[in-house]
């Protein structure tokens, strides 16, 4: 049976009051349908930036939203690790009412590490003995559990976050299974960015509506020694792990939280609704086309709508002129494509 201890200190208490009454104030918010599929594209190339970064990728932020853009056949293993957590991401944010279950933690991580892992690995808990070390002199700095103790430690773990969900503060639950997650060290790889994914899914629990804008990975990004610090143990397991304490832990993790919801705030102050930036039903269809086919032609939308070629021609303009997509190729061959 898994039982962490922490305390709730008057920090962590006050944290976790601050960030209740930020997402009751930013529920009241309103936002258009055009600023929010802004903002919510750029939070997923952020997210996406952010925690793949944070275990050593080297492509920068521009570069991350040219490849969710294009989306090339032939990816690099740095390209892959992107395009992977972007699309976890994307049909994490589609579903709603997610339980977070053992099922569920294997096929994010099948996802995360597709392509990047041979196939008896991915998806699957390690069966092996794993290493973790200090990212900059590579020495040796945690040995986590035997392989032969990983599903127990995992099972005791998603019995507790199943046995506590509607009952603990989502926001110390969820900081709770990121920690445990990452001390337990149940895969080959893909540790980090599958623990970070699945932690997102017990965020939601926080009742923010706009939680699709919600980029704490990058939070972490902003100084990976500080995170890792705070989420990584050193030693060895069995002889850590009667005297963890997920306090300092939970406070940092509750502070990053905050940090981002303010982030949101901001972002959603500077993008009030106007009639300018309100999405028109057809405008909708184009968006939705794209999300599902990557490109839209003017034959692809006729078959959609019964609105004229000029018309047509004004609704792409529209969306062109909202920076929400842009006209590629040259006669004939136009088509249309997210920004």
């Amino acid at each position: 049976m898994f039982k962490p201890n922490f305390q709730i200190s008057p920090f962590l208490l006050e944290r976790i009051k601050q960030i209740a009454i930020l997402v009751h104030e930013l529920n009241k918010r309103a936002v258009s349908d055009v600023v929010l599929a802004q903002l919510q594209a750029e939070a997923r190339a952020v997210s996406t930036f952010a925690s793949t970064s944070i275990e050593g990728n080297p492509l920068p932020l521009t570069e991350v939203k040219r490849l969710l853009k294009q989306q090339p056949k032939q990816l690099r293993q740095t390209e892959r690790e992107v395009v992977n957590y972007n699309r976890v991401l994307s049909d994490l944010n589609a579903r709603s009412d997610l339980t977070l279950t053992k099922t569920l933690l294997l096929q994010i991580h099948g996802g995360v590490t597709e392509g990047l892992l041979p196939e008896h690995q991915s998806g699957r808990l390690r069966q092996g003995p794993v290493v973790v070390h200090e990212p900059r002199t590579r020495e040796v700095a945690y040995l986590p559990p035997d392989h032969g103790d990983v599903e127990p430690l995992a099972d005791a773990l998603l019995a507790y976050v199943q046995a506590n969900q509607g009952v603990m503060d989502p926001l110390l639950l969820a900081g709770i299974f990121h920690k445990q997650l990452v001390v337990i060290h149940p895969f080959v790889d893909g540790n980090g960015r599958t623990t970070r994914l699945a932690t997102k899914i017990l965020l939601s629990g926080l009742g923010l509506n706009l939680f699709n804008l919600f980029s704490f990975e990058n939070q972490y990004n902003q100084n990976v020694s500080r995170y890792f610090q705070q989420v990584g143990v050193s030693g060895n397991y069995y002889d850590l792990v009667e005297s963890l304490d997920f306090t300092p832990w939970l406070e940092y993790f509750a502070e990053s939280i905050l940090d981002e919801l303010l982030r949101v705030q901001k972002e959603i102050e500077k993008n009030r609704a106007t009639p300018a930036t309100t999405l028109k039903p057809h405008h909708q269809q184009i968006l939705a086309y794209l999300d599902a086919h990557g490109f839209i032609t003017d034959r692809e939308y006729a078959q959609l709508t019964d609105r004229a070629k000029a018309t047509r021609t004004k609704d792409f303009n529209e969306l062109i002129g909202l920076g929400l997509i842009e006209r590629q190729g040259k006669g004939r061959g136009v088509f249309y494509q997210r920004v």
